[in-house]
């Protein structure tokens, strides 16, 4: 069997296949750090406004809840009621938004759903490569 100028043989062909995928991987590897690097970035700089925002809201709330209580107090309840009504009342409102912001930061939010999809699809690549 001769070996025409230019031709591979089939082992070079399969060696060249393989060290495609191999970059491939790479890149796709590198795909992922960058996007859970960007997920990171994301996720620090929320937590820095929410910190921010919570510093200067909590003084408003204050006033407010009080002014609210005061408010229960003219209307003719007595003092301790009326700071506990108002405390109840936030306490609610508070545990509501606690939980609805848990439900948000689920897993399937901070997945890299772009890498597995591309892993997906390379996956499938290799496969077809064996076949």
């Amino acid at each position: 069997m001769s070996n025409y100028a230019g031709e591979r043989t089939l082992s070079q062909l399969f060696g060249d296949s393989f060290a495609e995928l191999a970059k491939l991987v790479q890149n796709e590897i590198d795909l992922a750090r960058a996007e859970l690097r960007d997920k990171v970035t994301l996720i620090g700089g929320a937590i820095a406004l929410i910190a921010a925002g919570a510093v200067l809201l909590i003084p408003a709330l204050v006033l407010f809840l009080y002014a609210v209580a005061a408010w229960l107090i003219m209307l003719g309840l007595v003092a301790p009621l009326a700071y506990f009504v108002t405390a109840l009342g936030a306490g609610v409102i508070a545990v509501a938004l606690l939980l609805t912001g848990v439900g948000r930061i689920s897993n399937g939010a901070l997945k890299p759903t772009v890498t597995i999809g591309e892993l997906e699809r390379d996956k499938n690549l290799a496969k077809e490569l064996i076949q």
